[in-house]
């Protein structure tokens, strides 16, 4: 018989194992003082290149004043209890009827965290005669949202819609057998890889194929699209979309999220979805923040406009340096580079200590091996002089790296 604790202690997970040397640093870091492009890393003040602030409202002078007052006015523990049980107030249903009609969808249900509320909906709206088609890139809560599934699922490699319809003719026929249902899951924009799912190409494929589309837009809402209403709308096919979910804690700068759809398929998640029946209502200052916050990103087109300037002026400065930041078109910009992992974690304190950089970096087994990523978010608060001192400090990181110059037995921090 093996002790479950002795277990753990002999693997700590992928990630985990690394902790004694990465903790604080790469694992784990604080970034201290106000919510912008510069913030302070272990005393010291770095650019930062890794929240996902996109239109810079974290900070915002009337956010702040929204959030002060809110706070001032009903405390962090009001209201009390579940929505279902005794946690619903008129904040929470003005709210979802403006994000229902920000999302161009009937109605819509708020979600305590994004990630919770995302695997629960998935949970929630299939059963074990349901078949589940997912894209092979889809978040880790989708991926969670599944394992609940007990049916059958099929996945399909990322954006391949040639590969996609052939699941769907796999799906169709087990679905006939099972007497059950097809649910298609993706993404509106890859959060890593920052490229756009084919949103538009999968609605077509409903003339042929009898499934419910999914989409996770999570980057996508508040950057993409006319007023930032999301992927779909720049794709021209929100219609399509029959659950759209939306994050709270990226654009909006905030914790929470919400699902819009139907009346009847909201309603049917407000009575099942068990993340939001089993847990304690948003609390009212952070519902009062989110009205604010969708207001500005509605009707203040200048935080979008100010974060694309930065997004096209970064991108088309990276990429005429001959740098591969793949596939991206949205604020996400992945900085492919080679080198073992040893060699990416010495580029990254080289950026952090000697030339004030902090951005987030990724390699295998997110990326293949022998890849660096480099993952740089740009936000409204950035500015070019900003931009421009990151594409020389890259310039000169490339070079070390392809001189050898991070190869080492050990990191040194």
């Amino acid at each position: 018989m093996v002790d479950i604790f002795d277990k753990i202690k002999q693997n700590r997970g992928p990630l985990g194992q690394y902790s004694k040397v990465g903790h604080g640093y790469f694992f784990f870091p604080k970034l201290e003082g106000d919510i912008s492009n510069k913030m302070y890393f272990r005393g010291r003040e770095v650019l930062v290149w890794s929240l996902n602030n996109y239109l810079g409202l974290a900070n915002h002078p009337d956010v702040r004043e929204v959030d002060a007052r809110a706070s001032q006015e009903f405390g962090l523990g009001h209201p009390m209890g579940s929505r279902m049980m005794s946690g619903n107030t008129n904040l929470h249903e003005e709210l979802e009827e403006k994000l229902a009609r920000f999302a161009g969808k009937e109605a819509a249900i708020l979600l305590n965290y994004g990630y919770q509320g995302m695997a629960s909906a998935v949970d929630a709206l299939v059963d074990r005669k349901d078949v589940v088609v997912y894209d092979s890139e889809s978040h880790a809560c989708i991926m969670d949202g599944m394992r609940m599934h007990q049916g059958k699922r099929f996945v399909f490699p990322h954006n391949d819609i040639e590969q996609l319809e052939l699941m769907l003719k796999r799906a169709t026929k087990l679905s006939e057998e099972t007497e059950g249902g097809i649910l298609v899951l993706t993404e509106g924009v890859f959060g890593m890889a920052g490229d756009q799912g084919h949103l538009k190409e999968i609605v077509a494929l409903k003339e042929k194929y009898n499934f419910r589309l999914f989409v996770d837009d999570a980057h996508g809402v508040g950057t993409m699209g006319e007023q930032g209403r999301g992927t779909g709308y720049e794709q021209g096919c929100q219609d399509g979309i029959d659950v759209y979910f939306g994050t709270f804690a990226k654009s909006f700068a905030l914790i929470g999220g919400f699902i819009a759809a139907d009346e009847d398929i909201i309603e049917f998640l407000n009575y099942n979805a068990r993340s939001q029946i089993f847990a304690k209502s948003l609390p009212n200052p952070i519902v009062a923040g989110a009205i604010k916050r969708l207001d500005m990103i509605q009707n203040e087109p200048e935080h979008r406009a100010n974060l694309w300037k930065i997004v096209n002026a970064l991108q088309k400065g990276l990429r005429a340096e001959g740098f591969n930041l793949g596939n991206t078109n949205s604020p996400v910009t992945p900085v492919f580079m080679e080198g073992t992992a040893a060699m990416a974690a010495n580029l990254v304190v080289d950026l952090r200590e000697n030339f004030g950089i902090f951005c987030s970096i990724v390699v295998y087994p997110v990326v293949p091996k022998d890849t660096i990523m480099l993952r740089l978010i740009p936000t409204a608060m950035h500015t070019l002089e900003d931009v421009e001192y990151t594409i020389e400090t890259f310039k000169k990181i490339k070079t070390k790296l392809q001189n050898k110059e991070y190869i080492s037995d050990r990191i040194v921090i």
